[in-house]
């Protein structure tokens, strides 16, 4: 079955999402459905050279824009293009929906449409770059107010999906804390400390945020405003650096004969901070698969998203995550 892309979702219109699914399509085969408003998309298709790809139009009349309240959107907006892309997947037609558009929208629909694996609250992860490996943060933004068990189930999911999708066995775990003693933190912080401590998780202790980009460990576990802060400073810092290198590099001659000696390696650094590298965020915790994207995703963020919808799919990480989490039944009660 194909991926269902919220075509109309996103700050950069639907030509640019419309570019990231033919590029999924060209370059590896994926088929999606493009959801959203038929003529327009017809439009881009025809103009970006996606006829005769594996790429379809299923029409939605409405849009759930960015500053929206997604409980609002969801009871006012049957037909938005987030929530007939979902509906896609629950009738069978689909099988991941990959969205650029309202986060929060996003999430409320994928809980309301698919549900969530029983008793566990779900979270949005990323994959960030470090010294060494990529690491996984848990929560970036799915859930503000947590309780530690919250917080406990944050990184069994992190843990599935980074031994799944990053072929590490036994990923270390870090929590996110204010100093790396077990009495730093609040008292969120200080009981998940405890049950963290007491699972069967390879677990290393507290991290503090200048560990973020080490590569000291694999799994960072917070809450989603702490990790939305932590993934926004983040991007803003990596765009920053570049900025500053372009400005050095432009105002001194030795500057730019230096960047053009070293112009390969430059290029592999900005590869390498580039989120559009990464793609979308998946959504763990629901009973299906979703990814979220940044709402300035270029074509590239859409394309890598949508192919990594599939590979989800394909190897089948909300089984894996509802497995995993029901060999801990006492996390499995209702939260």
């Amino acid at each position: 079955m194909p991926v269902a892309v919220d075509a109309m979702g996103g700050d950069r219109g639907s030509g640019i999402i419309v570019e990231g699914a033919i590029a999924a399509a060209r370059e590896r085969g994926v088929e999606s459905i493009l959801v959203g408003k038929e003529e327009q998309l017809q439009a881009d298709l025809k103009r970006l050279g996606g006829e005769g790809l594996p790429l379809s139009i299923y029409p939605a009349s409405e849009v759930v824009e960015m500053g929206e309240s997604p409980a609002e959107a969801m009871r006012r907006k049957k037909d938005s293009s987030i929530q007939v892309a979902f509906n896609l997947v629950k009738e069978g037609k689909a099988h991941s929906v990959v969205s650029a558009g309202n986060s929060g929208a996003t999430l409320a629909t994928a809980m309301f449409t698919l549900g969530r694996i029983k008793g566990v609250r779900p979270a949005i992860c990323t994959l960030m770059p470090t010294l060494k490996e990529p690491l996984v943060l848990i929560d970036v933004g799915a859930n503000v107010d947590c309780k530690p068990l919250h917080l406990l189930q944050f990184g069994i999911m992190a843990c599935v999906y980074y031994r799944e999708c990053l072929k590490t066995p036994n990923p270390r775990v870090g929590l996110m804390s204010i100093g790396e003693e077990d009495s730093k933190g609040n008292q969120q912080v200080k009981k998940a400390y405890d049950l963290l401590s007491a699972s069967d998780l390879n677990f290393v202790g507290n991290v503090e945020g200048r560990d973020l980009f080490r590569g000291d460990v694999e799994v960072i576990v917070c809450d989603g405003f702490v990790g939305n802060i932590c993934l926004k400073l983040s991007e803003g810092l990596g765009e920053a650096v570049l900025s500053m290198l372009r400005t050095e590099i432009r105002g001194s001659l030795l500057a730019t004969i230096g960047y053009t000696l070293a112009r390969t390696a430059f290029k592999r650094f900005q590869k390498r901070v580039d989120y559009a590298e990464y793609g979308g965020a998946p959504l763990l915790g629901i009973n299906g698969v979703a990814l979220i994207c940044h709402g300035m995703s270029p074509a590239k963020a859409l394309k890598n998203a949508i192919i990594s919808a599939q590979d989800l799919v394909d190897i089948r990480l909300a089984q894996k995550l509802a497995d995993s989490l029901s060999k801990r039944q006492d996390l499995l009660r209702l939260v």
